[in-house]
């Protein structure tokens, strides 16, 4: 057997965001946010940053910081950002968002990972992830939250098939949710959520290339883990959460 663990697929190469977002959403929301002019933006939980360096081209002369902790997807962004020359006006630091002090900037963006404000040892708080990106954004700026919410309340069945221990109080309803914004000290100024093409292309494309790699290693030392892993991710969702968790993009604007 010749195959190593150089033949494994690239992490994630068959997206271009890292959650439910298409092209056609992410250029409305980019645009809603350059129209606001903002000079430094900070994405929370970048991944690899493709919305910041996209949100960076659309308005000239910002600059942008991206915090992680993922060492792989930073060093993808810093590749994306040279190759598009923005090495010079955004930073990508490894580093925990935890009373982060990145801040006031004037424009934030947090997709899919609001837990990193939260103290890991608490259970996830939307509450608590807003007051801080309250505290985070500047007088006149926006904020762009990603954020997970039940579509109707799971049943029981359903919540099995989720991942280990999920229950009803993992995430609210839009209405509430949108509720805790307010209370925060923000205006709704767009409320969107994620469709079901937008799930399914991203579902599909976080395994793609893994489902690929299988089929033509079925024999490698790693494959029989892989498989495990890949298998018990597409069950959680095509057996638990597929109807009922949605995504919800919330442009908010601070009250002054």
């Amino acid at each position: 057997m010749t195959d190593t663990d150089e033949n494994l697929p690239p992490r994630l190469g068959s997206l271009t965001f890292h959650g439910p977002l298409s092209e056609a959403r992410a250029n409305r929301m980019i645009e809603r946010l350059a129209a606001a002019s903002p000079s430094t933006v900070l994405d929370i939980g970048c991944g690899w940053g493709e919305l910041l360096l996209r949100v960076l081209e659309a308005a000239p002369g910002s600059t942008g910081v991206g915090i992680d902790i993922n060492a792989e997807d930073l060093a993808r962004g810093r590749l994306v950002a040279k190759e598009r020359g923005l090495a010079d006006r955004v930073e990508f630091v490894e580093e925990s968002a935890l009373g982060t002090t990145r801040g006031p900037v004037d424009a934030i963006l947090c997709l899919g990972s609001s837990q990193a404000l939260c103290d890991p040892d608490q259970p996830h708080d939307p509450a608590v992830a807003l007051r801080e990106l309250r505290r985070l954004v500047r007088p006149g700026g926006r904020v762009v939250l990603g954020e997970g919410f039940w579509q109707r309340t799971p049943s029981d069945e359903e919540l099995a098939g989720m991942w280990p221990g999920a229950n009803t109080g993992d995430h609210l309803l839009l209405g509430p949710l949108v509720d805790l914004a307010i209370e925060a000290g923000f205006r709704p100024a767009w409320i969107e959520t994620a469709s079901r093409e937008e799930w399914e292309e991203f579902e599909s494309g976080y395994r793609h290339d893994t489902e690929v790699w299988l089929a033509a290693h079925p024999d490698h030392p790693l494959a029989a883990e892989t498989r495990e892993r890949v298998d018990r991710q597409r069950s959680s969702w095509l057996n638990g959460y597929r109807n009922a968790l949605g995504i919800a993009y919330l442009t908010l604007v601070p009250v002054n």
